[in-house]
């Protein structure tokens, strides 16, 4: 008789963020192998602790049927909440940190550039693997990566990025980004930058190809996902989109993040970013955009009657004055929204447990005390991510059916010790220390630190990285 793992998490305040807002004082949540199979109230059942199935289940397991070795994991003074969802990142970015710390986004990405069109596979590896060694750490499961710089030589990027997530052991749900319109032809990258049309059009195809897994249990999906308005041609935008739905493979982009944005597309195209996008079929319940801080009334009409997702990036947004995106509005709207990091130039930090308070204090300077709660800033970062990504019938939240991935937050140390709303610990005090990350059901944090890989040695991986890269 064979044995499989089941990890029992008992005594913890259970945020499950499901559709009703359930939450347990003092709960339990029991795992087996990569599937959650019972959360509720008070301790662990008896047949869970006995390491056999649940008779609520209707199954009657043979025989022969495997027992499950059972882990204990006591969550007294700990929150329990999903594990996080980054809807948007440029991990490449975690290599140049530091740069251009006053500028708006034209400039900032000008200045960058030139340092960026010297990345490699061996870089862009080591910089994904310190920006997600950082997300796992703030309790995120699943990592969003936009990656549009392809250097000519440059190696397998995005093999490096695979390679990466899969050492530590998170969902990457990566993208084949791409740019065609260089300086000369009115865009804002240098030529040395860009591809041809075609050549990014086959180049996303066959990151599809080589990586996407779209059964429910991924650890990797791929993306197709242009640049920006101001960074391709209207036609790889077009094409991009027949491309990824004849693939069924999800489309992003950036899109409203500045009013620099605005004025270009409203001087070359004759229209804001939404129609200008939404004339090019870059509006639907398959794409998701990040930023969309200038958004107008008609615009979040459109989000929402389309079902098109936004990734909001708070921390970015404010690091580049860029502006405070309406999320209060479109949520009331019905549009899905989610959480991201950004690229880590534009943050210096990779950590997205922090942006779920920035996302709450930054909305609350345009809709007031009580327009955006803690919650809804939990929401966000987590079934909100979920929608946004298309996930939301595996991920997001603690159900009995949907996969592991669950964060164990500590809030019994100096920092949140008697707290009285345990889910205020993380929404709004200081990221309480991560006790636990389960993802597919195997552990990725323990006591704050990474299992699967040395952070020291990330660590140096990282300084070489930034030391080859900007010695070029």
């Amino acid at each position: 008789m064979s044995s499989e793992q089941r990890i029992v998490i008992e005594n913890a305040y259970v945020a499950t963020v499901d559709i009703a807002g359930t939450e347990y004082d003092s709960g339990h949540v029991v795992v087996d192998g990569r599937e959650i199979v019972a959360v509720g109230a008070g301790p662990a059942p008896a047949w869970a602790l006995a390491g056999s199935s649940n008779p609520a289940s209707g199954v009657n397991a043979p025989a022969s049927a495997s027992l499950r070795t059972v882990t204990r994991v006591d969550g007294t003074g700990h929150l329990l909440t999903p594990g996080l969802i980054n809807t948007h990142h440029h991990l490449y970015q975690w290599l140049t940190r530091g740069i251009a710390q006053d500028s708006i986004l034209f400039d900032w990405l000008t200045t960058l550039y030139p340092t960026w069109s010297k990345i490699t596979a061996d870089t862009v590896g080591a910089g994904a693997l310190g920006g997600m060694a950082v997300g796992a750490l703030s309790g995120c499961s699943t990592m969003g990566d936009h990656h549009y710089v392809f250097p000519r030589g440059a190696g397998d990027i995005l093999g490096g990025i695979v390679d990466a997530a899969g050492s530590l052991g998170v969902r990457l749900h990566g993208t084949r980004g791409s740019m065609d319109l260089g300086a000369s032809q009115g865009g804002l990258p240098p030529d040395f930058a860009v591809e041809t049309t075609a050549d990014a059009l086959q180049a996303s195809a066959d990151a599809v190809a080589r990586f996407h897994d779209p059964s429910r249990e991924s650890m990797v999906k791929i993306a197709i996902a242009p640049c920006s308005p101001f960074s391709v041609t209207s036609d790889l935008l077009r094409e991009a989109a027949v491309l990824a739905r004849s693939l069924d493979v999800r489309l992003h982009t950036h899109g409203s993040e500045t009013v620099e944005e605005d004025a270009y597309c409203l001087e070359r195209f004759g229209r804001t970013p939404t129609e200008y996008l939404d004339d090019l079929g870059w509006l639907g319940d398959d794409v998701w955009m990040a930023h969309c801080v200038h958004l107008d009334e008609h615009a979040i009409a459109r989000f929402a009657a389309t079902g098109t997702g936004v990734a909001h990036c708070p921390s970015s947004n404010a690091r580049l004055a860029a502006g405070i995106a309406p999320i209060p509005q479109l949520l009331a709207a019905g549009v899905p929204v989610g959480l991201g990091v950004d690229g880590s130039a534009s943050n210096e930090s990779g950590q997205l447990g922090t942006e779920i308070r920035m996302s709450v204090l930054v909305n609350r300077l345009r809709a007031g005390a009580d327009g955006m709660s803690g919650r809804s800033g939990l929401y966000l970062a987590t079934m909100g991510g979920a929608r946004v990504l298309g996930r939301d019938r595996e991920l997001g939240s603690i159900e009995v059916g949907k996969l592991a991935d669950l964060a164990l937050w500590k809030i019994d140390g100096v920092e949140h010790a008697g707290i009285v709303d345990p889910v205020a610990a993380l929404t709004l005090g200081a990221q309480p220390p991560l006790s636990l990350l389960l993802v597919d059901g195997r552990e990725v944090v323990r006591e704050g630190r990474l299992v699967r890989v040395d952070e020291r040695d990330v660590a140096r991986q990282v300084t070489a990285a930034v030391g080859e890269l900007l010695a070029l």
